[in-house]
């Protein structure tokens, strides 16, 4: 059976982070048995979550994961979909992973209100001494990361700009359709699904979900989504 390794529920969510639950979509598209287990990045290839072990094999990276499983499985996920929406599926994954995460990421370790409230559910384990530190310096080492990629260089007001577009570019590629490119959930839907349920999420009340309660039809998805992936939704 195939075991996922991820951070484990968290902010009303199945995992934390919404490329463990791409991953799990993924199975679940595929409907290959798994099991979940929280993960350590100290143990993690490439340092980061989610991995997965198949057959003795680890593997990292959500991406090479869905490539591995089709290979492997020999399954096509995008199965049905013309060549014109392959490309469209793979920009609309690279510009939630590769664009809006990093907005996501400023929105939850760096604005003081959201991050009090992602550091006591992530850190909340911590005996007392440690807590405070750790907790600084995770906030530091993301403003780090941000600045490099360049999301940490613009003002709040230009993060939003950003963010209203992208949603609003994903929306109108949605449309009136159930799921991104059709009746019927592929792997675009696995990579976008999470970054809209992370900004719908009432653990964060902000100008971000406000964005979300925009499009209602982003909102429909999210529900349509929600229904066909059946998580385990923990308490808040």
């Amino acid at each position: 059976m195939i075991t996922i390794y991820g951070f484990g529920p968290a902010f009303g969510l199945s995992d934390a982070s919404p490329f463990v639950r791409k991953t799990e979509i993924l199975l679940k598209l595929a409907n290959l048995p798994y099991q979940k287990r929280t993960g350590k990045l100290r143990l993690a290839p490439k340092g980061k979550l989610p991995y997965i072990e198949d057959q003795g094999v680890i593997l990292s990276d959500s991406t090479f994961i869905r490539w591995h499983l089709e290979k492997t499985y020999r399954i096509d996920l995008d199965a049905g979909l013309s060549s014109q929406q392959r490309g469209v599926a793979w920009a609309l994954e690279k510009l939630v992973e590769d664009h809006l995460y990093w907005a996501l990421v400023q929105r939850a370790w760096r604005d003081p209100a959201n991050y009090r409230k992602v550091a006591a559910v992530l850190f909340k384990k911590l005996p007392w001494p440690l807590r405070p530190l750790v907790s600084y310096l995770a906030s530091r080492q993301a403003g780090q990361r941000l600045w490099v990629q360049g999301m940490g260089r613009h003002t709040p007001d230009e993060q939003l700009a950003l963010v209203r577009n992208t949603v609003a570019s994903i929306a109108a590629i949605l449309g009136d359709q159930a799921f991104m490119l059709g009746a019927r959930p592929s792997t675009v839907d696995a990579a976008v699904y999470p970054f809209m349920e992370s900004m719908t999420s009432d653990y964060f009340d902000d100008r971000f979900t406000a964005i979300m309660r925009s499009h209602p039809n982003l909102l429909r998805y999210v529900a349509a989504m929600r229904a066909q992936i059946d998580f385990d939704l923990p308490e808040r």
